[in-house]
């Protein structure tokens, strides 16, 4: 049987089933059923209810909070599909988690985002999706295919629409310039950057705006936004640099601790994310805070993978 004709199954943890079921929904497929459940003591069950052997098999899971519950789940899963006799697994991970982990940049410390692509394989993962990792570099820690998709195209489409005049682009801290450099390209806009130092994880301390950003309107362009503290001090030093609107685009909304309040007395007109996480009722309740859904990239990339064709054209 041609590999293109064998049957595709697409099945999802606990994490993000909103998500899921809108991309099942856009390739016209219903999700698979599986039972994941939790014991008393906190271990992870998982029965797949439905024949596997010989299909292509596609785990959603997005390793968000409780970020070690939901890995263990999606480990688990991939390893029930396998032990069914799936010819190929694929983990779709719309945000993958401990992916800041991505170097040793202190003695005695772990690269944790390679250690989560070493269990994924070891689980049995033949593959793996996932969109805007914290490092491209991530891709080279697996050693089977990894498709690794953008919301840049999303997130134009989105800024095109709010026709917002005299934009600037502003990369947050050093490592987000090549993100807002592209994006930058595609709208035609300039490229501002922030300085910033880290001195321990979660605080962040701005030391100037580098770029003009003075009677134009800012938008800050990033991966993710975990405590907000990086992207609420750049908004106010923007602000106090003249900008006269401050907006921001970040993939993967975290948004712990407190976040949301930071947001909420922040200078921001919008912060505008996607759904790859799902959101507290405190975030929804954001007026500040607006969602995009990537499902469309996400069940276009699931197709073309399951049919063996190019998905190219989902990059940017």
């Amino acid at each position: 049987m041609p590999f293109t004709e064998r049957v595709l199954k697409i099945f999802t943890g606990k994490s993000n089933p909103g998500l899921a079921a809108d991309i099942v929904k856009h390739i016209g497929v219903s999700l698979g059923d599986i039972k994941v459940k939790t014991f008393s003591d906190g271990e992870v069950y998982c029965q797949i209810q439905e024949n596997v052997r010989g299909c292509d098999v596609f785990m959603i899971q997005s390793t968000c909070y409780p970020v070690n519950q939901n890995l263990m789940e999606l480990l688990i899963m991939i390893d029930a599909a396998r032990r069914a006799s799936a010819t190929r697994i694929t983990a779709v991970l719309p945000y993958y988690g401990y992916a800041r982990q991505d170097k040793k940049d202190a003695p005695r410390v772990p690269i944790t985002a390679k250690l989560v692509a070493d269990m994924l394989v070891a689980a049995g993962a033949d593959r793996v999706l996932s969109m805007d990792m914290h490092a491209g570099q991530i891709q080279g820690f697996f050693n089977v295919p990894v498709d690794h998709l953008f919301a840049a195209p999303i997130a134009v489409k989105c800024i095109e629409k709010m026709n917002l005049k005299n934009l600037v682009m502003v990369a947050p801290d050093a490592g987000a310039v090549e993100r807002a450099r592209a994006v930058a390209k595609r709208m035609h806009a300039d490229l501002a950057i922030i300085d910033k130092r880290r001195p321990e994880p979660n605080r962040a301390r701005v030391m100037n705006v580098i770029g003009e950003v003075e009677g134009r309107t800012a938008l800050l362009y990033d991966d993710l936004v975990d405590t907000a503290g990086t992207l609420t001090l750049g908004a106010h030093a923007l602000a106090e640099a003249g900008a006269l609107g401050v907006y921001a685009f970040a993939t993967h909304a975290v948004l712990s601790g407190p976040a949301v309040d930071r947001i909420a007395d922040s200078p921001f007109e919008k912060v505008i994310v996607t759904d790859t996480i799902p959101q507290s009722e405190q975030a929804a309740a954001c007026s500040k805070i607006d969602v995009l859904s990537v499902a469309t990239l996400f069940a276009d990339a699931i197709r073309s993978i399951h049919e063996e064709t190019s998905i190219s054209s989902l990059f940017i």
